[in-house]
């Protein structure tokens, strides 16, 4: 099993983000990847997409508070883009290069993952196959991120690293973990 700690960084320094904190793990063990998130602080302060009731496949996750994780093959364009909110929907992307290409990944058909809320953590789980899309052989480098929305409708944005003007969690130099 091979597993990276992971702390995310806000993009810009602003009220928000000064008493949040968001670290995690993540793992890769023969054919699965597993990805463990803690958001630490005034969980009160954010919105939290309720809970739905049977979570689906959604777009526009990202709108809104909203974990996510990239995985691309080492040394390739393609990559895939996961989304995970709070309320227990999801979404994956298959993207052909950068940005280009956009569409629904159809290996996933559900993307069951846990989520645990206190007044000052919240935690978030996720154990899939990876082996579905990336072969199990083939080195992978990961990029993590999040998005946070306060109820003032600010948002802000987490990553490993920002390495542009503006939030871009699709650029493959912020894909700074491999497994």
């Amino acid at each position: 099993m091979i597993e990276r700690p992971f702390s995310l960084k806000p993009f810009i320094q602003e009220d928000i983000s000064s008493d949040f904190n968001i670290t995690g793990r993540i793992c890769r063990d023969e054919g699965k990847i597993i990805i463990m998130y803690e958001l630490c602080g005034p969980i009160e302060e954010l919105i939290i997409p309720a809970c739905g009731i049977g979570c689906e496949r959604m777009d526009r996750l990202w709108e809104e508070t909203c974990f996510e994780f990239f995985l691309n093959p080492h040394n390739t364009c393609n990559y895939w883009e996961f989304n995970l909110s709070p309320s227990g929907h999801w979404n994956v992307y298959r993207f052909n290069d950068y940005r280009k290409d956009m569409q629904k990944e159809k290996a996933f058909v559900n993307l069951p993952f846990s989520i645990h809320k206190g007044p000052e953590i919240m935690r978030l789980t996720l154990e899939f196959k990876v082996d579905m899309i990336i072969p199990k052989d083939r080195a992978i480098d990961i990029g993590v991120s999040a998005v946070m929305k306060d109820m003032n409708n600010r948002i802000t944005y987490w990553a490993l690293d920002h390495h542009a003007e503006m939030p871009d969690f699709h650029r493959q130099d912020v894909f700074l973990i491999d497994l």
